[in-house]
């Protein structure tokens, strides 16, 4: 499934390089020499920020998903 995401791309003067971030995802930034490379970082910065993480459960506990949207 895809999703679109809002990102903000800045150009570094200093550095010569392209800033990246996606405003929804708390710390999920990138950059790229490049506009077109920074956006393929982002992409892959926002799909790892999206992989669940492992979860030790306590005997007993219920693990559950809800669907969104």
């Amino acid at each position: 499934m895809s999703m679109k995401w809002r990102v903000i791309l800045e150009f570094d003067p200093e550095t010569r390089d392209w800033a990246v971030w996606c405003p929804e995802l708390s710390g999920c930034v990138s950059a790229g020499e490049t506009e077109e490379e920074a956006l393929e970082n982002i992409r892959e910065a926002i799909a790892l920020y999206l992989e669940p993480d492992h979860i030790e459960l306590k005997s007993g506990t219920v693990l559950r998903e809800v669907l969104v949207g």
